[in-house]
């Protein structure tokens, strides 16, 4: 929240918790995903770089592909107009995700090979890369996660030297994590994405 908003609502509660309320309810027969691409196409409008990037990492973890932001972008034209779609695009190759390469689009979700279970260490956490995605594995005496190395602020490509036990801090901005259960424990407020996984054939596979 900017601080002009957080000014207003101090100095002007009973009109502005009310508006707040309003939104709230407005949105509740929408689930998360279709929330969050909606106020995404608003911070485009608005050219917001970080409500940009605060929507598109609540979309994508919401569960939206990369072709669906896309299409939103697409249907908002004659809100957006070609010069804020550009704009926005621009965001999203600076950010340099992987789901919105070019030979990524279109990809259908599926299972990836991470490592096999015999090299992983009975605990600790370690980083691993496959098919052109990073992930930190998480492994204690009694269960096993497996999450996205992106930082859930700006999707820096967190490296394996941020991890220190069972702490992860992005050396971008200092977001620090628990890698027992993904959650901010420092500087930010969102948690790690974490990803389906499952235990077979000798090996360990995360699924995006």
């Amino acid at each position: 929240m900017s601080q002009a908003l957080d000014y207003l609502i101090q100095a002007r509660p009973d009109a502005m918790q009310p508006y707040f309320a309003f939104l709230k309810v407005a949105g509740r027969r929408l689930d998360p995903k279709t929330k969050a691409l909606i106020s995404l196409i608003s911070k485009v409008h608005a050219q917001t770089e970080r409500g940009f990037r605060q929507y598109l990492t609540r979309a994508l973890r919401s569960g939206a592909s990369a072709d669906e932001v896309l299409d939103a972008l697409l249907m908002a034209f004659p809100m957006l107009g070609l010069t804020r779609i550009v704009w926005a695009v621009d965001q999203l190759l600076a950010l340099d995700l992987p789901e919105f390469r070019l030979d990524q689009l279109g990809h259908v979700p599926d299972w990836h090979a991470l490592a096999p279970l015999a090299e992983l260490p009975p605990t600790g956490s370690l980083r691993r890369e496959a098919d052109g995605r990073a992930v930190f594995i998480h492994r204690t005496d009694t269960e096993l996660m497996v999450y996205d190395a992106r930082c859930p602020h700006q999707s820096t490509d967190i490296p394996e030297l941020a991890i220190d036990g069972a702490r992860l801090t992005c050396p971008r901005h200092g977001w620090a994590f628990d890698l027992g259960s993904g959650m901010c424990v420092a500087k930010g407020s969102r948690p790690l994405r974490a990803l389906a996984h499952r235990e077979q054939d000798g090996q360990l596979w995360a699924f995006w």
